[in-house]
């Protein structure tokens, strides 16, 4: 969807798109910089220039994948408004309701999962070029460390929020564990980050 297109459709008041679309924007828009960052970095570094073209393709791999996961994030919300508007008037037309309420629900978790995993990438290699990048970017690269750091917030936000609708207990399970994981590995990237950050800034 074109940029400004999706803004206007994300200020209106329909419920698609909504927070998780926002969130895999944050993350495309993270992996952008990310590749620009390495772009800039395999120019000025040549010793390391093949780990800087790796980290510019991936960055490109991974904007790919959260550029979809912008529609593929509006799709599943969609399909959980179409599961509450089926029919309820028999016990059969209740029974299958909630079956399928209950299978939008976790397919709704998909999407914000991978919007997760791979800001926890983009964190990674924000903070590599931090580190080794080219020095007139490091704020580019900054930037990019904040936006999938809301990348990953969002999607773990969206993920608890349609797990308290599953009734799938061991899913849940399943998913909180892998959830305090992402979280704990953000808070140490975020932290390592933060530092060299203002390490660099009062250097």
């Amino acid at each position: 969807m074109e940029l400004k297109r999706f803004l206007e459709k994300l200020a209106s008041d329909t419920p698609t798109p909504g927070g998780g679309s926002a969130s895999a924007l944050a993350g495309a828009l993270s992996a952008s910089l990310v590749a620009m960052v390495a772009g800039l970095s395999s120019r000025k570094n040549e010793a390391g220039r093949k780990e800087m073209r790796r980290i510019r393709r991936e960055g490109l791999a991974v904007q790919k994948k959260l550029v979809r996961a912008i529609d593929e994030d509006s799709k599943s919300f969609d399909d959980v408004i179409r599961a509450f508007r089926l029919p309820r008037t028999s016990e059969k037309e209740r029974l299958r309701r909630v079956k399928e309420i209950q299978r939008a629900y976790r397919k709704a978790t998909l999407t914000p999962q991978l919007v997760c995993r791979q800001s926890l990438r983009l964190l990674e290699h924000s903070w590599f070029l931090i580190l080794k990048g080219n020095p007139n970017a490091i704020s580019d690269a900054g930037v990019a460390a904040f936006l999938a750091d809301a990348a990953l917030t969002g999607g773990l936000l969206n993920i608890q929020v349609n797990l308290a609708s599953l009734t799938e207990k061991s899913y849940a399970k399943k998913m909180d564990v892998l959830m305090k994981d992402w979280a704990k590995k953000r808070g140490q990237l975020m932290k390592s980050i933060l530092k060299n950050l203002i390490e660099t800034h009062q250097g």
